[in-house]
């Protein structure tokens, strides 16, 4: 059980680095459409269209990748407790 939380923590840890990138990779011309960047677009745009449905942009500015990033910290602290609760 505990190698179980161990994986879905470092998939958390991991998939928020992707997204990190993700976004850094815009500032960036052509870097997107790279192959390196279209794979991250393919994991990465299913999880932040959910959020850009509720959280339109202002003007050039996109804040749905910081709250995205921030609920899958939520995530990851709620394993934290889940992991706490079962095993202390």
């Amino acid at each position: 059980m505990i190698q179980l939380f161990n994986i879905l923590d470092t998939a958390i840890v991991i998939y928020s680095y992707a997204l990190i990138v993700y976004i850094f990779m815009s500032w960036f011309p052509g870097a997107r459409e790279s192959a390196f960047g279209t794979f991250l677009a393919k994991i990465t745009e299913p999880y932040l269209e959910q959020f850009r449905k509720i959280i339109p942009p202002l003007g050039m500015i996109d804040l749905s990748p910081i709250v995205a990033i921030f609920v899958l910290y939520l995530a990851r602290m709620g394993l934290f407790e889940l992991f706490k609760i079962i095993f202390f």
